[in-house]
Order: C-alpha cells, then sequence, then structure tokens
C-alpha cells in the first residue's frame, strides 16, 4: 500500500500541516488497530485513511468515505488532513472538481479542487458558545484568556488572547493542558487574537493545542477554522477572512462562512511517497 505525506495549507514544503495519506481499495477499512498503529508510527498530527465507495453504497452521492487518525485517538474532523487527501486523489488519480466524502462522525464533507492548485473544503460550521474560563486553564497557558467559547461537536475551546504578540508568546504546561482538555471533555484548546492591523495577508492568528491526544501543537489546525471563521466573521464585520496559524511551520487559511457551513481553501504540497510493507 502507497503512502504519502503531505504539506497542507502552505505552498512550500516543510511548512504548513503534514498529514498522511493513504488511499484504499474498495472493500472493508482495515481493522482499526492497524489504522491506527500506521497513524502512531507516522507521528503525524493525523493520518487520513480514504476509501472508495461502491455505487449502492454511496449516500447522497459521496465518492469516498474518510477516516482520520491522530497517533493516539481516531478523530471526528480533520480538515488539513481531507485536504491532503483531496491534492493526493487529484495528483494520483487526475480527479478535479468536486468530491464527496462520507464521514463517520461529520456526515457528508465537500470539497473542490480547482485548476490553479487551491483546494476548498467546505465543513459544517462550529460556531461557539460563550463559557466561562475552565479552572486552571489560565495557569495552564500562562495568561489568562478574554473570553472562552465552547464549539459544540467540534470539542474544542476557543479561547481570546488581547493580541498577537501574546498569542506568539504562549509557552504553555502541556501536561496541565491535557489535564483541563480531559477533565472538561475537550479535544483541545485554540488560542487567538486580531490581527495587528490593517492591510496584512491575515486578519486573526491561531494557535492550537490538543496534548491528550497525542498532538502538543497542532501546526495548522483547518478543523479550528470552522470556530474561528464564525468567529472573528461576526467580530470584525466581515466574511471572506484569513487566518495565520502561528506555529513554527506556520500556515493560511482563507475562511468564508456560509450560513451553517464554512469554507476553508489552501494549498498542499506532496514532500514524501513510499510503500507500507505490512
Amino acid at each position: 500500500m502507497r503512502i504519502h505525506v503531505v504539506d497542507a495549507f502552505t505552498d512550500r514544503p516543510f511548512a504548513g500541516n503534514p498529514a498522511g495519506v493513504c488511499l484504499l481499495d474498495a472493500g472493508d477499512w482495515p481493522e482499526v488497530s492497524w489504522m491506527q498503529q500506521v497513524a502512531a508510527e507516522m507521528n503525524h498530527s493525523e493520518t487520513a485513511f480514504a476509501r472508495p465507495l461502491p455505487a449502492d453504497e454511496g449516500v447522497e452521492g459521496a465518492d469516498w468515505e474518510i477516516r482520520w487518525f491522530a497517533p493516539l485517538v481516531e478523530t471526528n474532523l480533520c480538515g488539513h488532513a481531507t485536504l491532503a487527501t483531496v491534492h493526493t486523489l487529484r495528483r494520483e488519480r487526475g480527479v478535479v472538481g468536486e468530491l464527496r466524502f462520507r464521514s463517520r462522525f461529520s456526515g457528508i464533507l465537500t470539497a473542490h479542487a480547482h485548476e490553479d492548485g487551491r483546494i476548498t473544503l467546505d465543513f459544517p460550521a462550529a460556531p461557539g458558545t460563550e463559557a466561562p474560563v475552565p479552572a486552571g486553564l489560565a495557569e495552564a497557558l500562562g495568561v489568562k484568556p478574554e473570553a472562552a467559547f465552547r464549539t459544540g461537536a467540534l470539542g474544542d475551546l476557543l479561547t481570546v488572547l488581547p493580541d498577537e504578540a501574546t498569542v506568539r508568546a504562549v509557552t504553555p504546561d502541556l501536561d496541565a493542558v491535557a489535564d483541563v482538555t480531559r477533565r472538561e471533555s475537550l479535544r483541545g484548546i485554540i488560542i487567538t487574537a486580531p490581527a495587528p492591523g490593517p492591510g496584512l495577508e491575515y486578519d486573526f492568528v491561531s494557535r492550537f493545542f490538543s496534548p491528550a491526544e497525542g498532538i502538543l501543537e497542532d501546526p495548522v489546525t483547518g478543523s479550528a477554522h470552522t470556530a474561528l471563521a464564525p468567529y472573528w466573521s461576526a467580530r470584525l464585520g466581515r466574511n471572506g477572512l484569513t487566518g495565520l496559524q502561528v506555529s513554527t511551520r506556520t500556515g493560511l487559511v482563507r475562511t468564508a462562512v456560509h450560513g451553517d457551513r464554512v469554507h476553508l481553501t489552501g494549498n498542499a504540497v506532496t514532500v514524501l511517497e513510499g510503500t507500507l510493507h505490512v
């Protein structure tokens, strides 16, 4: 079986967020334990497995079924690994235009492979509901958030900090962050702030931590932008925003809110291909 490593939400190698991609043959899924072992071996934030759907299994016209595994657990939604999968399908199978994926937890996900190399994902929006800052989170982050928002089924806590410099300076106690997310039944913690001024290539910044799932800091988190986009669109009074995730690798996610859906657009680059001998 071929496996691909793709850097997503970037147009250059060794930036953005690396994802493993395995395109499976038609038929049953491999054992979950095997897919989890592959994800652990890859040790990226996520590895995507996709299988073609026969016509009698298609739902709402879905062509493929997709699952995502972090190093420690199967996850409900992953933007960058989905984008990486679309990139691989275009590169390996010549797929362009619209693709529809059936997912186990997030319904039908639509993607569009543009001729110019960009890929747009159509994901469910995750608007936040304001909530108290959980006990211990300020100490774990080393800074007290101005506000916190639960993101429903996405399972993240979106926390707002005063400015970009504060977001960049956060050096969290990741063991303490993991304790908070486990206690609060959260997938991870998003920290975010506005861009320092107009005229930049981005409108807001973010970082994402999910140590309880084996992801200490995610380089670029597409799914988190399903919560970031509604928040910043409402706060800034504009649609069509660009988020900069200020991890070490960095990456840009272009967002647009369409009712209860969010469009996430970015590029991807294949950096490695190999064969699994298992």
